[in-house]
């Protein structure tokens, strides 16, 4: 059984952003693919010590694997691979923090030890039930950590990395007519493009869609075919370049 939840963000911007949850279906087909990576590995460590220092060894062996894949495992790809484990990745999930920024160390080093408990030691019953009873889909380790598992949108945009972009010609916004755009939507935009470096890839292109679609029926003249973060960045342009415009000379 999947689950079509969703959280509701309400952004600095205004912007009612929505966050699909993930359900138990997906989160398992995540953990499985995991779990057999990380079997897989652990099934040659431990063969490796066994062959090396015997019976011992392996023991040895065996505790340091699990807890290696247990935490190191799931904490490095969360944290490095943009909350995505190969097994999230695969299932298009995403671990984020519950304002929808990226997921951080602590958090991840809170969910996971929490996983220790909720999985090895208890069969994941408790994680499971946390799922199906909390509003959030979250499991205890997500209520801890204040993180959400999400479903990363179909289609999504790739992550964007890099330097800023360089300043707009003046002249590929020049024929825009932005005098219908308000105080509070230029606002919400520069809000927006200030803070994208600190959303999730996924939340960061859905509040950017939500946001174009709002001002483009509103802005005459723009050229066809921007992407909505390109559009909001010419909008932002366009606005402080009519600012610049229109105040009095001295």
């Amino acid at each position: 059984m999947e689950y079509e939840d969703r959280r509701t963000i309400a952004t600095p911007e205004g912007v009612q952003l929505a966050l699909p949850l993930a359900g138990i279906a997906t989160r398992c087909m995540a953990l499985m693919i995991d779990t057999l990576i990380g079997g897989a590995a652990a099934l040659i460590v431990v063969l490796a010590a066994a062959a090396a220092g015997g019976a011992a060894a392996a023991a040895i062996a065996s505790a340091s694997v699990l807890l290696v894949f247990y935490i190191g495992y799931h904490v490095v790809f969360e944290v490095a691979g943009g909350g995505r484990t190969v097994g999230k990745r695969a299932a298009g999930l995403r671990v984020v923090m519950d304002g929808g920024a990226p997921v951080g160390l602590r958090a991840s080093l809170i969910r996971n030890l929490l996983l220790l408990i909720e999985g090895l030691t208890l069969m994941y019953i408790p994680a499971m039930v946390s799922v199906l009873a909390t509003r959030d889909n979250q499991r205890l380790g997500d209520l801890a950590a204040g993180t959400l598992v999400v479903r990363e949108p179909r289609g999504a945009p790739p992550e964007f990395v890099g330097p800023p972009p360089p300043a707009i010609p003046p002249e590929r916004y020049a024929s825009w007519d932005v005098t219908a755009i308000g105080d509070q939507e230029t606002t919400a935009v520069r809000s927006f493009l200030e803070r994208r470096g600190e959303l999730d890839p996924g939340a960061r292109a859905s509040l950017a869609a939500q946001l174009a679609a709002r001002l483009r029926p509103l802005v005459a003249g723009a050229r066809a075919g921007l992407h909505d973060e390109a559009f909001l960045e010419h909008l932002a342009a366009a606005k402080a370049r009519g600012r610049m415009q229109d105040r009095p000379e001295h």
